[in-house]
């Protein structure tokens, strides 16, 4: 394959390094199709590599790819958690290690903020756009008409998921009947979890829209929706609001130029006022030290070696080139498109690694939870001080196998079945 470089043991052929449509043609499995064509893209498509935000990965969706990409997952059956995260999400999520775990491991994080946008395009590698919950939910539902989706409203003020469902059922008279249920009131801890589920299940939905507000849809959620048989479930907060009228929107160009918050703002500003300013007083210094031990530095001009796969059995062990960044990405796209698609542990080493930025932590997140879930492990093996420092500052360090132990540290010359062993072995640590 071009760019790439390619060793295998005696046991493994140069096949088992197999162009993702190769795979899609001879009738994966809907995950590993998933998995292929979102790599597929991120060799020829440059908004297509997602980029980390203070740790979070962002998949860089328009309104239009995330309803595409949430239909296959309901065709999949198997459960996905999709979120709109914010500016305060991702504050809330520096201060909780709960919801930073969670919005980490989210089957899709979306954009919804401007702020964030412009953000990613300072880092230097720019969202597509908001990709909002309040533009995103409409959008389902009226795929949902089509494709005849089960929708289940859960959690607003009273009366607030009914007049959304009448509303909804007077726009769309082919959409199936949208079940709704608004639990009393409580902390996450003391709310009744035994009646919703008994609702939820009685309707079977397709989609569950969730609205607690951030952090409590995304704990419930993470805690709980799993294990009631629906497909994708997606907190949307004040969406609710909007699709029942009792809030309005901001106006379109408001929208178009970024400056929704600030209608929300006038529309509730003894709510939201404390909360933007403390998020932006935490949100900018943040980013601005994001983008400064980001930033490339004067080793990257230097000629970067060429990242390498070696494949052992059922392992791939992957050494990455000097620069594990947007432009390293891009420039070997094919070659880690190929080596990202393989749904076999993996050791990634890292030692030669002197630059990453937010796309390569973003892509790194990505991979381990393709890997997580197939039942795999990416473990970052010998990572450079440069990467380990940014897994710190990012807060997630702990949320990777780690290893420095080197599973080509015996002396003398070996076949390959040694190789798998010491590389199971390292694994098992």
């Amino acid at each position: 394959m071009e760019g790439m470089e390619l060793v295998t043991s005696p046991t493994s052929s140069r096949s088992q390094i197999s162009d993702p449509s190769a795979a899609e043609a001879a009738g994966a499995p809907a995950r590993k199709v998933a998995i292929a064509s979102f790599l597929r893209s991120m060799a020829s498509d440059e908004a297509a590599l997602p980029v980390a935000l203070l740790g979070i990965p962002f998949d860089p969706m328009t309104i239009d790819r995330a309803v595409e990409r949430i239909s296959a997952m309901i065709d999949q059956v198997s459960f996905h958690h999709v979120v709109t995260a914010n500016v305060d999400f991702l504050v809330q999520a520096s201060r909780d290690s709960e919801l930073r775990r969670i919005l980490f491991d989210a089957e899709l994080v979306l954009c919804d903020g401007t702020p964030l946008v412009w953000a990613s395009r300072w880092l230097g590698n720019a969202l597509p756009g908001r990709a909002a919950g309040s533009d995103l939910v409409p959008a389902l539902v009226r795929r949902a008409a089509v494709r005849r989706w089960r929708i289940f409203l859960l959690g607003g003020a009273d009366g607030v998921a009914e007049e959304a469902s009448r509303r909804l059922a007077a726009q769309y008279p082919d959409l199936p009947k949208i079940a709704y249920f608004a639990p009393v009131h409580a902390p996450l801890e003391r709310m009744d979890n035994d009646e919703i589920a008994a609702h939820i299940r009685a309707a079977k939905p397709d989609l569950l829209l969730v609205s607690f507000g951030c952090p409590k849809q995304e704990k419930w959620i993470a805690r709980h929706a799993r294990d009631l048989g629906v497909p994708v479930a997606i907190g949307v907060g004040a969406t609710v609001d909007f699709l029942a009228g009792r809030v309005r929107r901001a106006p379109v160009w408001m929208r178009r130029c970024g400056l929704e918050w600030g209608y929300r703002l006038l529309q509730e500003p003894r709510r939201l006022f404390r909360r933007y300013v403390d998020d932006l007083f935490h949100f900018i210094p943040e980013i601005v030290a994001q983008r400064w031990w980001t930033r490339p530095g004067a080793a990257s001009k230097r000629l970067a070696r060429r990242s390498v796969a070696i494949l052992a059995g059922q392992w791939l062990r992957v050494r990455a080139g000097d620069e594990l960044d947007a432009d390293g990405l891009r420039r070997e796209g094919r070659f880690w498109s190929s080596a990202v698609s393989q749904t076999r542990d993996c050791l990634l080493d890292l030692a030669g690694v002197r630059h990453i930025d937010s796309t390569g932590l973003a892509v790194l997140a990505r991979w381990r939870k393709r890997l997580a879930d197939n039942n795999r492990r990416l473990v970052l093996f010998r990572p450079s001080a440069v990467v380990r420092g940014a897994l710190e500052r990012m807060r997630l360090l702990h949320l990777f196998v780690i290893s420095d132990k080197n599973p080509d540290a015996r002396g003398k010359k070996d076949d390959g079945k040694d190789r798998v062993a010491r590389m199971q072995d390292v694994i098992r640590r």
